[in-house]
């Protein structure tokens, strides 16, 4: 399903990694590694004037066109002032500005918000987290943003046709073949009913995918505590290592036709938040569209069963 191909360098090997389902590749150089870029954390920005702060939120933030908000526990839910898509909501996931852990509470209650912001616009939706200025939020208070567009982005529309011309080919389920492969392999993390691995053709630095067993954002309720207790993990071991800062963004299928697809979660390590502004993408990753990554796959499940 991927392809490796190794290139001896002066200091190790560079491996050049393939996706054959979808063409997406990367390049993981253990050795970039040790330069050390990612220190301890600065801490983010204070929480004076924030608008997702208790004390601004109800007069910061707009309503939806029935003249509401979606309030799920600590979360409440309202509409992008600044969208990039169709239809783009933004759900603010606590009343603190800073969380040290996120709770079950926490995840399941905003994630439940972004989902009912969501259900019934017609589309591709997907639930997505920037968490900390240095992963690309422009406020650090925690918030996750859901997107629903008539056509899906690069990335899921690669998986969309090509589960589709998968099944057609082989006639079997593209998603099935996959977990088969990775359940008892070297970059198997955990989890049954959700599959949680680490990619093989990572996007980003320890990219971590969750496999749900569902097509539309419908039908993710049933396994929304079994899917955030994984992803408490997943952020619990990225802490572990020293990551603070993530990318998250969970894909679903439109209603109507099943062509092969399955929603999947992809999670991606990103650097800590730094006086110096230092970056972990450059032109490689937003030029070439061609990740640069640390950490091999492998070594990612091994870390997470060490940890």
């Amino acid at each position: 399903m991927f392809s490796v191909t190794e290139l001896k360098t002066g200091e190790g090997t560079l491996q050049y990694r393939r996706e054959w389902l979808t063409g997406l590749s990367c390049r993981i150089s253990s050795e970039r590694i040790k330069r050390g870029i990612d220190q301890s954390p600065t801490m983010v920005s204070s929480p004076s004037g924030c608008p997702f702060c208790p004390d601004l939120l109800m007069s910061a933030t707009p309503l939806f066109p029935g003249g509401e908000r979606i309030a799920v526990g600590e979360s409440v839910t309202f509409p992008n002032l600044f969208p990039f898509a169709a239809w783009h909501t933004v759900t603010v996931i606590s009343r603190d500005h800073t969380v040290g852990e996120f709770s079950r509470d926490h995840l399941a209650d905003a994630l439940t918000g972004s989902i009912r912001s969501l259900q019934g616009q017609k589309g591709y939706p997907s639930i997505n987290w920037n968490y900390l200025p240095s992963a690309g939020a422009s406020l650090a208070h925690p918030h996750l943003q859901g997107l629903v567009d008539l056509r899906p982005s690069l990335l899921p529309e690669r998986y969309h046709t090509g589960s589709e011309q998968y099944w057609r080919g082989w006639g079997s389920m593209y998603w099935d073949d996959l977990r088969s492969r990775e359940r008892d392999g070297p970059r198997y993390l955990f989890g049954e009913e959700i599959l949680w691995l680490a990619h093989a053709v990572p996007l980003g630095e320890r990219e971590v995918r969750a496999l749900l067993p569902i097509r539309t954002i419908g039908e993710l309720e049933p396994f929304l505590g079994t899917f955030v207790e994984g992803l408490r993990k997943v952020i619990g071991f990225y802490r572990s290592l020293g990551t603070s800062a993530f990318n998250l963004s969970l894909f679903f299928d439109r209603e109507g036709e099943d062509r092969g697809f399955r929603a999947f979660c992809s999670i991606i390590a990103r650097i800590n938040p730094n006086p110096a502004s230092l970056s972990d993408s450059s032109f490689m990753e937003r030029l070439h569209l061609e990740p640069v990554i640390m950490t091999t796959p492998e070594d990612v499940a091994r870390l997470f069963r060490k940890a």
